[in-house]
């Protein structure tokens, strides 16, 4: 997989994906972010993608203009921390660092510095929480993973992994530890039955605000993009 982005104003991120299934180059934007993919077959140049890519550059433009919300992360703009608007500005050194109302970032390579830094923070988060949550269940899990998934918050295997996406770290604490006790509530029931969700209830308590602002709400967290966007 590599990146590149379609000329104009603003330069638009394209994702080219190779597929030995591949018969010829396809198409696909995203419903929910506004990713832009092209999958090529294995032989077929990058020139060939990108040039494919130019030549529906107004069909691809037209169909993100319903994705008009979406926010690229750069000094000077806004991202929600723990639920709480911060504002986004730079600082020297490489270290990112937060503030009252501030999250400091170096200038270089902004984006995916304060990536990597949430991805840490929501580790943290993350770990504490299910601890927490598996000691009040009386059950131990394997293992966990943070990934950038579209379709849940997370996830748990028969195993006892733990899976959670890590933009949980924009959405406020309390939605976030509700995650975590969903996805640890599943070491006992792996179901979403009702003896599943007296669990939830038993080691959370009331979780009806919390889901309810994952489902009007949770798909905000997916407007951010990190990646670097040549401004010059």
């Amino acid at each position: 997989m590599s990146d590149h982005h379609l000329p104009g104003e603003p330069p638009v991120p394209l994702i080219l994906r190779r597929s030995a299934r591949a018969r010829r180059i396809s198409l696909r934007i995203s419903s929910l972010d506004g990713r832009v993919t092209l999958t090529l077959p294995g032989r077929v140049p990058e020139s060939e993608a990108l040039a494919f890519a130019e030549e529906k550059a107004d069909w691809i433009r037209a169909h993100l203009v319903d994705h008009a919300e979406l926010a690229p992360v750069r000094i000077g703009g806004r991202l929600p921390i723990e639920g709480q608007e911060v504002d986004i500005a730079a600082v020297a050194g490489r270290a990112v660092r937060r503030e009252e109302g501030l999250i400091l970032v170096p200038s270089k390579g902004a984006p995916r510095r304060l990536e990597r830094y949430l991805r840490e923070l929501a580790r943290d988060r993350l770990v504490a929480a299910s601890d927490f949550y598996a000691q009040r269940l009386g059950r131990s899990y394997s293992r966990i993973s943070l990934r950038d998934t579209r379709s849940r918050w997370g996830s748990c295997s028969a195993q006892g992994a733990l899976m959670y996406s890590w933009r949980l770290i924009l959405a406020p604490p309390t939605v976030l530890r509700y995650v975590a006790a969903h996805e640890v509530a599943h070491l006992a029931e792996l179901n979403h039955s009702r003896a599943f969700w007296e669990q939830v209830r038993r080691i959370h308590g009331p979780y009806d605000i919390q889901r309810n602002w994952l489902r009007t709400a949770g798909n905000t967290l997916h407007r951010y993009r990190f990646e670097e966007i040549d401004e010059s």
